[in-house]
């Protein structure tokens, strides 16, 4: 019989990604990823985690030794600040929306026309579908390779797993971008963006958009 743990939900992050976080390392290689209590300072007692818990010993919706919730931002670079999460998503709804644009127009696919008093209403769906499309396959491959659009890493920003800091997954990465950008190309536009980082301004512990919670994904600076 096999001693591997049992498999926790979701695709399970590479062994060799720099961002996953890892159990304190006895030899202190300087990593930050090392340990969660850099400078030598003693982690709590009855446990490892600042509440009581050890740090990996649960999910980030669980519970970690004695009842207590386990920390799972412990070991992880800080959480970043929404202010420079929404200039990052300006920037890359600007860059999307410009390939985008040069489509639509390339192919004739305007939001509406007015022909003798009647409306293409199927032109307009074609373009909300371009958009919603082009969009979700952007967040989706660059959250998966790095955990960062281009807006993310011109602002140091990356996203990772609440429960262990990796990379998120190509299925996590494409849940997240559904939930950002499907309302956005269909319907809501500014007002659903608005709601949905905008939730990361008040969100506490961990200042997820709702698109975060959907995932289970936090958003972290990298400087």
């Amino acid at each position: 019989m096999s001693s591997e743990p049992p498999p926790g939900s979701g695709e399970q992050p590479p062994e060799d990604d720099p961002f996953r976080k890892q159990p304190p390392s006895d030899q202190g290689s300087g990593s930050p990823y090392d340990t969660p209590y850099g400078g030598g300072e003693q982690p709590p007692p009855y446990g490892g985690g600042p509440y009581g818990g050890g740090p990996y010993d649960a999910g980030p919706y669980g519970s970690g030794a004695g009842g207590y919730p386990a920390d799972p931002l412990a070991g992880m670079p800080p959480l970043a600040d929404s202010g420079r999460r929404t200039l990052a998503r300006i920037i890359d709804m600007i860059l999307v929306g410009i390939v985008v644009w040069l489509l639509t127009w390339a192919f004739g696919v305007r939001e509406y026309t007015v022909d003798g008093g009647r409306i293409e209403a199927g032109k307009s769906f074609a373009q909300s579908l371009t958009a919603a499309v082009l969009y979700v396959a952007y967040d989706t491959v660059m959250i998966s390779r790095s955990g960062q659009t281009l807006g993310k890493k011109w602002f140091d920003l990356r996203v990772a797993d609440l429960e262990n800091g990796a990379t998120p997954s190509m299925q996590t990465s494409l849940i997240r971008a559904l939930v950002l950008w499907v309302p956005f190309a269909f319907c809501c536009a500014c007002v659903w963006t608005a709601i949905c980082g905008g939730w990361s301004f008040f969100d506490k512990p961990y200042k997820q958009g709702l698109h975060d919670k959907a995932a289970k994904t936090v958003v972290v600076s990298t400087r």
